[in-house]
């Protein structure tokens, strides 16, 4: 049994399709993303799960129960927001069991829990703050364990690393992955990030103009997309199609080579020659621009090495090994 199912599901907002015919299937103790830029349609169909927005049309489950018209409290799911949403004029402990109070828990077993729920998400000694005095890391953690107490089956992610700066938010990333794997809970998280949910994700499904392009493995995702959208979105991409891609890699067809996975080296030896014609420097590596010919300019992701980055105007020569060339929507 899927734990969430999504079957040609659309919203329309007058005019306006947000989501258009979408069909997807979620396992049991996945972690699965919703990836797009703004407005492709990942938001309304997280608000579409929750409960927060009906559909036009189509069918949602949740285990196998059609959802689809349930109020957000019949469902076995809990959000958590990007703005955390928190309780001002309550404490970190009253905020986590604000859930159980509605149900009528009484006080000692909410505090209980709740005093659980701060040892979950590793924040024993808080309980008594109000969120002024947290940090926006542990703001995020209490909104987690907020969501959590109720016990829900999926947990929904409304880009909630959006508002942390990066250090924090890469730290968060490990943490979040390891209390999923700790729970076995669905989690299905929604972003903009492409590095976030490459790095998270058992699965990602790439959505663009209310339309899914491709659900797969980060791996998949990245090495073997399935369109041209998928290739430009995650990551950075050498695209080539027609007469170029046969004088390139000997396909006529649209195909890509990632910036990494070409070869720079001095001019003269194996390869198609060419010039530097921008450097941008970004730590672990450079990326270059290289003018094979005056139409045709490539990126290069150079391992930075410690040497100096090459000049605008040095002659390199450029390489990749087959395997690195993919033909866009050839099957993987």
């Amino acid at each position: 049994m899927h734990a969430v199912e999504f079957e040609r599901v659309s919203r329309h907002f007058g005019s306006v399709v947000a989501v258009d015919n979408v069909s997807l299937a979620i396992a049991p103790g996945e972690f699965f993303s919703l990836l797009g830029p703004s407005g492709s349609g990942k938001t309304t169909c997280l608000r579409m799960l929750a409960g927060f927005e009906y559909p036009s049309s189509g069918a949602i489950r949740l285990f196998g129960n059609e959802c689809s018209t349930q109020p957000p409290y019949e469902r076995p799911l809990n959000t958590v927001f990007q703005d955390y949403a928190l309780f001002p004029n309550m404490n970190v402990r009253d905020n986590i069991a604000y859930g159980l109070m509605i149900k009528g828990v009484d006080k000692a077993s909410r505090h209980r829990r709740a005093n659980e729920m701060l040892e979950l998400v590793r924040l024993p000694d808080i309980g008594d703050r109000s969120p002024a005095q947290l940090s926006g890391g542990q703001r995020q953690r209490v909104a987690i364990a907020r969501a959590l107490i109720n016990q829900p089956k999926v947990l929904l992610l409304d880009e909630p690393l959006g508002a942390l700066d990066l250090k924090l938010r890469e730290q968060m990333q490990v943490e979040l992955k390891g209390l999923q794997r700790q729970l076995g809970i669905t989690f299905i998280f929604v972003t903009h990030d492409q590095q976030e949910a490459l790095c998270m994700s058992d699965r990602i499904c790439i959505f663009n103009q209310g339309r899914i392009e491709q659900v797969a493995t980060p791996e998949s995702i990245y090495d073997t997309p399935a369109t041209a959208f998928v290739a430009r979105f995650v990551g950075s991409v050498n695209l080539f199609d027609g007469e170029l891609a046969q004088r390139l890699t000997g396909q006529h067809a649209q195909v890509m080579v990632r910036p990494e996975r070409i070869r720079l080296t001095q001019q003269g030896t194996p390869g198609w020659s060419g010039e530097i014609r921008e450097a941008e420097y970004l730590g672990p590596y450079i990326r270059y621009r290289v003018r094979i010919d005056p139409a045709v300019e490539l990126i290069v992701n150079h391992p930075n090495e410690g040497q100096p980055r090459l000049p605008l105007g040095e002659p390199v020569s450029l390489s990749w090994a087959d395997h690195a060339v993919h033909t866009i929507g050839a099957a993987s």
